[in-house]
């Protein structure tokens, strides 16, 4: 390496150091963990303040260069046991995440020995608990039905929206188009997805699942993320599911549903919309102060 590229190497980690504000370490502890292969990083920001861009999020996100991740939780003291925020694989902010709140609920279930927890999230305190045999469950409230509550463009019917397919409109902390098709195998979901996913009728982009009715208690489902792409589960798409199979009288309220990655099962209840599902802590890290100045250049 020459002088002056040394010297710019320097000049420019110590650009960042002087960047970051004392809430953000050099380094950066991180734990990966898993729902049914719908796997995220998450943050313990409960003992101190952790600054986290959409930048970062992003870079993070990113399966050669960063991590990996469909989505990115942040664990920080609030009301309740923790106050959980959510980030999708390209940096953008999320109220809901089903399965990451499971995960994070399981790790502070075994940290605490509680059974029970009270989580905050920006779509509310979610109530988590211990389902035995090492399923968590976590009541993820009530779905948004109405147009301005999911949030659509306009005033629309939202069990059948006057699009091609005619899906269902759910709001579940975040947006969510379910259609349901004879073949969800069939499905391109890579081009079908992103096309749903940025309808005109959803401002805030949408979740994508194509599901098939296999029984009055049991449905084939895949998924497209917004702001991720194609994951392998969703717990609030699980959520959304079933509340408009629910609703168009093609299932009854407790439903099994399987995914590329698994089976979660979900009963939609007069508290709110309980999922219940396996979790995994894969292993804990560190992003290095090398990762982290080269987020700034």
């Amino acid at each position: 390496m020459t002088k002056n590229r040394a010297r710019v190497d320097s000049f420019r980690h110590r650009r960042y150091m002087r960047s970051m504000t004392a809430q953000t370490p050099p380094e950066l502890p991180f734990m990966k963990m898993h729902g049914l292969g719908n796997d995220f990083v998450v943050v313990d920001a409960r003992e101190r303040a952790i600054q986290i861009t959409p930048r970062l999020a992003s870079a993070m996100a990113d399966r050669h260069f960063g991590i990996g991740f469909d989505q990115l939780a942040i664990i920080s003291a609030g009301s309740g046991d923790a106050h959980l925020t959510f980030y999708n694989a390209d940096g953008s902010g999320s109220a809901a995440c089903g399965n990451a709140t499971r995960c994070i609920a399981r790790f502070l279930m075994d940290e605490t020995g509680k059974t029970e927890l009270r989580l905050s999230t920006d779509h509310g305190l979610l109530v988590a608990r211990d389902a035995g045999d090492g399923l968590t469950a976590v009541n993820m409230g009530q779905p948004g039905l109405r147009w301005d509550e999911i949030p659509l463009s306009e005033p629309v019917d939202t069990l059948e929206l006057p699009i091609d397919g005619a899906p269902t409109a759910t709001g579940m902390g975040n947006p969510h188009c379910t259609f349901f098709v004879e073949d969800a195998e069939a499905v391109p979901l890579e081009s079908f997805g992103p096309r749903i996913e940025t309808h005109p009728l959803f401002p805030q982009r949408t979740n994508v699942q194509v599901a098939r009715i296999v029984g009055r208690d049991h449905i084939r489902m895949r998924v497209w993320e917004r702001g991720t792409g194609v994951t392998l589960a969703s717990g609030s798409s699980s959520c959304a599911t079933a509340v408009a199979a629910a609703r168009r009288g093609l299932t009854g309220r407790k439903v099994r549903i399987d995914l590329d990655g698994g089976t979660l099962w979900i009963d939609w209840r007069e508290d709110g919309v309980w999922m219940t599902g396996p979790t995994a802590h894969v292993f804990s890290g560190t992003l290095t102060a090398q990762f982290l100045a080269g987020i700034a250049e």
